[in-house]
């Protein structure tokens, strides 16, 4: 099936080629993307008065994408997981988790598909690059260290556990049972 290309796309073509594709692929993605139209005389010649609008928009959505990109350039992401002792994480760090935190620290509205991450999610502690693709031709690189969460909970020698927040809430359990003491001595 021929179609008339509304947007660059890939491998296909830029704006205005014209392409020769399967007939599912352009029924259920291009034609209801909105990223190409049937090649007909008739589209032909409306998608000639239309070409100048198209470019345009093209033009703006690439610089769009080029500001995103100058946002999270060279950005360096620090994402805090629990972790076992020889550094194999519980759980993962995937595309979301990297897109909030980028979100987070830089602002620039990244998805969670546009971050690439071809072999899977991180299951491991250590740096990272990981690249993003904004659309467009518009590629770039993070740096994301995946780090273990300092617990609370330390060990004694015979192998039972001490829970730093317990010793810290009997501390101040007993300064303040002394406080209440001295509040009723005062009142008498």
């Amino acid at each position: 099936m021929n179609v008339i290309l509304l947007e660059k796309i890939g491998k296909l073509g830029e704006i205005g080629d014209t392409a020769n594709v399967k007939s599912g692929y352009a029924r259920n993605f291009l034609f209801p993307k909105g990223k190409a139209i049937p090649a007909t005389k008739n589209n032909l010649e409306e998608f000639e008065k239309r070409k100048a609008d198209l470019l345009a928009a093209h033009n703006s959505k690439v610089a769009e994408a080029q500001k995103r990109a100058e946002k999270v350039k060279g950005l360096s992401l620090t994402i805090e997981v629990n972790a076992s002792d020889e550094g194999k994480l519980f759980g993962s760090v995937g595309t979301r988790d990297i897109a909030e935190a980028i979100n987070a620290k830089s602002g620039a509205d990244i998805t969670k598909a546009e971050i690439q991450m071809p072999h899977g999610v991180i299951r491991d502690l250590g740096d990272f690059e990981i690249s993003l693709d904004l659309g467009f031709d518009v590629n770039a690189s993070i740096s994301v260290s995946v780090i273990g969460l300092q617990s609370g909970v330390a060990v004694t020698d015979d192998g039972s556990l001490i829970d730093d927040n317990e010793v810290i809430d009997e501390n101040t359990d007993a300064g303040s049972s002394e406080a209440d003491s001295d509040e009723s001595n005062s009142s008498d």
